[in-house]
């Protein structure tokens, strides 16, 4: 029985629904009820259902709206001012084409219509933990992001928006998003994790494009019509590759160290990103700021907060966000075999060194040089996922074993590359010095 309204009279209604397994109602919903889009520049149309749409307006969602995708990056390439929200929207739409593709297959699990949609609302809200400049604060001591966000979906009114829009039990949607809560033994449950997050994952499918289109840049440009269609069931906890889609993921490979290469670690956007997490730290350290003052801010609210106060390490967060950098003075490549390069991928160890620099470039010039004028900058290690099962036929290999170029060897050459160790310095601080080189030197190998 429905109810519906006729000539202004409420009635109820028998509806002869089609009769269909439980795999092909998933689908009919899914093709059926998502009719309400959205524009998106990359996408073209991102469709929502009424359910979903409804969430979309919660305030927790609303807010990412007011935080970039990138950070500080939009004072180096102007027009990457996306923002979390579009991604989140992006992931949201890619998630829903990957679940769609599998259900063709007869292999693929029964999976309940509550299931999927408790899939998508992950998607959508895998990112409400964020808070501004995230990379610029992966190193202080704070709650990962994930556990943020599946918080807010079990807590308050976005819980009930969950229960009543969407009809689904908002302990699913946290457990998909948040990897450390218990999975209850849920094959589901691991089957999503699996699919939200992997080698070929709509978060990587989307932010890759998306920032690159917003940046300008060739480099992060993926087909995901291909890398979606070599996807297939494998078994009821997992989804794989056909080895005919191993140049999708060496694709994304390539063009994520392309990215991190020309764009996420830009010698200047890691310049900001340092001058941030340094103002921030030593904020922290010096009892400014507590960390849960850095938690629930929008990008404009975060510099309205920590750039207007008046403590010293706060002026580093005011330059940022007058692009008033300072300079990258010298750089060396992170060798991971020196004890002092492991070393100063410690936030307070790094902090440390630069403040014996500049003490050391005080004796030298006669300047009176601030703590905060020095900076060392180390990027932490990047992630290249390969640990992705390809189906040979009926067997199940390991990418790396499935004659891609991306070995283990190929994956380490690419970090090592990426990661290098930056003095940087406030420009005048810069000017006065003959040899930076010498001093980043005393610093890395403590020689001088």
């Amino acid at each position: 029985m429905m109810m519906i309204e006729i000539a202004g009279r409420t009635v109820g209604v028998t509806i002869d629904w089609p009769q269909m397994d439980v795999k092909d109602h998933v689908i009919w919903y899914l093709d059926r009820d998502f009719t309400t889009p959205v524009r998106d520049p990359l996408w073209g149309h991102i469709y929502l259902s009424d359910g979903l749409s409804a969430l979309t307006d919660s305030p927790e969602f609303q807010q990412l709206s007011r935080i970039r995708q990138l950070g500080p990056t939009h004072l180096i390439y102007p027009g990457a001012t996306h923002t979390r929200l579009a991604h989140s929207l992006g992931v949201y739409h890619i998630a829903k084409r990957m679940i769609r593709a599998l259900l063709t297959y007869d292999e693929t699990p029964t999976i309940s219509r509550e299931y999927v949609t408790a899939y998508l609302c992950a998607a959508l809200f895998h990112d409400l933990g964020h808070y501004p400049f995230t990379h610029s604060l992966k190193e202080l001591p704070l709650e990962e992001h994930e556990r943020i966000a599946a918080r807010m979906v079990l807590d308050g009114p976005l819980a009930t928006r969950l229960r009543e829009k969407a009809r689904v039990d908002p302990e699913i949607v946290a457990r998909i998003i948040d990897e450390s809560m218990d999975d209850g033994g849920l094959s589901e449950v691991k089957l999503f994790r699996r699919l939200l997050s992997g080698s070929l994952d709509p978060d990587k499918l989307d932010y890759l494009n998306r920032d690159a289109y917003y940046c300008g840049v060739p480099y992060g440009t993926q087909d995901i019509d291909y890398a979606i269609s070599r996807l297939r069931p494998n078994g009821k906890q997992s989804v794989a590759l056909e080895r005919s889609g191993i140049s999708a993921v060496e694709n994304i490979l390539f063009s994520k160290y392309q990215m991190y290469r020309a764009v996420y670690w830009h010698r200047d956007v890691r310049v900001a990103t340092a001058m941030i997490k340094e103002g921030l730290y030593r904020g922290l350290t010096d009892g400014s700021i507590t960390e849960s003052q850095l938690y629930g801010h929008t990008d404009e609210s975060f510099f309205a907060d920590f750039g207007a106060r008046r403590e010293e390490p706060f002026n580093l967060i005011r330059r940022v966000h007058d692009r008033q950098l300072y300079v990258s003075a010298a750089d060396v490549g992170f060798d991971d075999t020196s004890p002092t390069h492991r070393s100063l991928e410690r936030l307070e160890a790094r902090s440390a060194a630069a403040g014996r620099l500049a003490g050391i470039i005080r004796e030298e010039t006669g300047r009176d040089v601030n703590s905060c004028d020095v900076i060392l900058d180390v990027p932490e290690a990047v992630s290249f996922e390969v640990a992705f099962p390809v189906l040979d036929g009926k067997e199940v290999i390991d990418y790396p074993d499935a004659g891609t170029v991306f070995t283990p060897a190929v994956v380490e050459d690419f970090t090592r590359t990426l990661r290098r160790i930056r003095l940087v310095l406030e420009p005048s601080v810069a000017a006065s010095l003959s040899s930076p080189h010498e001093l980043l030197a005393h610093a890395t190998t403590g020689t001088h």
